[in-house]
């Protein structure tokens, strides 16, 4: 049988799929090439239909963290699908899975931080603005409580996509207040739901435009958009509509704008923020939950704060489509059947990927954030030597061991200073890294995702691949 091309697996797939594609960034429009299609993956390397091999930094965007194919990952699913691939019912695997998402997200013996000892951020919190709706017992609480919890997660829902987990956390979040407003950071992305799909109007506290077509402005403008790192432009809006907003939603520690940490303390700080309101604090761990350390962001944060509701996504279901939200007993019970919040999903807790995640999170232990941490500075560290000595302006910003390159002289803060980066030099960088066989995220403003898996031959391989893709982007000019 003829062996196949990329380009002509390419051609066939726009034929028969808008663009040739099921998700944009695939389709490598940003980084001029085509793109490859993946037939097998093994530990850190995938590889495509002409039977090329990559070194593979993209992880499935972060699921594979212990490598592709791990055999206990692959054993678990094979042994849920010998018993049925789904059944419409409950199963004890659901419930394991859940009780081992509640016990990794915890801060055990983490002092308390007085608020007046988050020196690095100013004070978040003005007189508590009494909002004329009533509010459920849990909102009350969580405005009044002076002390970080250590244990956010009592309960927890299991659904299929990230998408699915913050647009349900937003639903339960309006839910609990009575409120229709929601918070959300330039640049954050929370997946594809309309309200969420929202671009910033033209001052701080205006309404929101529509982020997409076929999003419905009256949709859109129940979202408002902040600067990241802003916190007085977040004073701003609480102060005109602080009566009004359910939650304020935000990354963790921001990943698909390339990575842009949160300044010290802005996560406690917003925290302090929403809840001298009576409004909730949606702490988005899709992309860094179980991923930066054993319990996420959350966990190495290094200002304690206490997060209403976290999102889960990509490692909690390794590699198969579940996600999940969780929180206090209080909240989370008011989703159905226990409460008059609806939430609903025929594929949710599906026994092959309550499996996976299980076994992942199982094989997760301090040994295997070590090598990943380790592999993750070798590289960020390589790539940084190779582009100063091509001479190319830089930054690599990290949040533990996600990291990203910026092509900019001083560190993005927020989404416009990511903007303002030179850009253009990432294309040529990309392929070249490809052209030597490493598969690297098709957009400058990913993150990057190392495994478990990416032993010294492969980070080697990466390394001696960053020379000539730091000349390429020395060379780049601008389109």
């Amino acid at each position: 049988m003829t062996q196949t091309t990329n380009e002509n697996e390419f051609a066939r797939a726009r034929a028969a799929m808008p663009g040739g594609v099921n998700s944009p960034v695939r389709a490598f429009g940003s980084v001029g090439t085509t793109p490859r299609f993946f037939v097998s993956a093994s530990g850190p390397r995938v590889t495509d239909v002409e039977g090329r091999e990559y070194v593979d930094l993209v992880g499935s965007w972060g699921p594979a963290i212990l490598g592709h194919a791990h055999p206990a990952v692959v054993q678990a699913v094979q042994d849920a699908a010998a018993h049925g691939l789904g059944f419409g019912a409950s199963t004890p695997g659901e419930t394991e899975l859940a009780e081992l998402i509640a016990s990794r997200v915890a801060r055990p013996g983490v002092p308390v931080v007085e608020r007046a000892q988050r020196d690095a951020m100013p004070p978040a919190h003005s007189p508590v603005v009494e909002p004329t709706d009533a509010h459920p017992p849990v909102v009350e609480r969580a405005k009044r409580d002076e002390t970080p919890s250590t244990h956010p997660v009592e309960r927890v829902r299991l659904v299929s996509t990230g998408t699915e987990a913050t647009m349900t956390a937003i639903r339960l979040a309006r839910g609990a207040t009575g409120r229709d407003l929601v918070v959300k950071f330039a640049g954050h992305y929370h997946g594809h739901s309309d309200g969420l799909l929202a671009e910033a109007g033209s001052g701080v506290a205006t309404l929101a435009m529509p982020g997409s077509a076929g999003v419905p402005a009256p949709i859109a403008a129940q979202t408002l958009v902040v600067p990241y790192n802003d916190l007085d432009a977040l004073r701003e809006v609480f102060a005109l509509r602080g009566a009004e907003i359910a939650a304020i939603i935000v990354e963790a520690a921001p990943a698909n704008m390339g990575i842009v940490p949160p300044a010290h303390g802005f996560n406690a700080a917003i925290a302090d923020l929403a809840h001298a309101h009576g409004a909730l604090l949606i702490l988005d761990e899709v992309l860094t939950g179980f991923r930066v350390g054993p319990a996420g962001w959350y966990g190495i944060d290094p200002v304690p704060f206490t997060p209403d509701l976290i999102t889960f996504g990509k490692v909690v279901g390794g590699g198969l489509p579940l996600a999940a939200l969780g929180g206090s007993a209080a909240l989370m019970e008011l989703l159905a059947p226990l409460g008059p919040v609806y939430q609903a999903g025929t594929l949710s807790g599906n026994p092959l990927a309550v499996a996976a995640g299980r076994a992942t999170l199982d094989h997760l232990d301090a040994d295997a954030y070590a090598r990943i941490d380790r592999a993750a500075a070798q590289i960020a560290d390589a790539a940084a030597s190779a582009l100063s000595e091509a001479g190319v302006t830089h930054v690599i910003q990290r949040s533990g061991n996600l990291f990203s390159i910026q092509f900019a002289a001083e560190p993005p803060t927020d989404y416009e200073t990511v903007k303002a980066q030179e850009a253009f030099r990432y294309p040529p960088f990309f392929r070249a890294m490809l052209d030597q066989g490493v598969s690297l995220p098709p957009s400058v403003f990913e993150a990057w995702f190392v495994s478990a898996a990416h032993d010294d031959e492969a980070v080697g391989q990466i390394i001696d691949a960053l020379p000539a893709a730091a000349r390429a982007a020395a060379e780049a000019t601008p389109a």
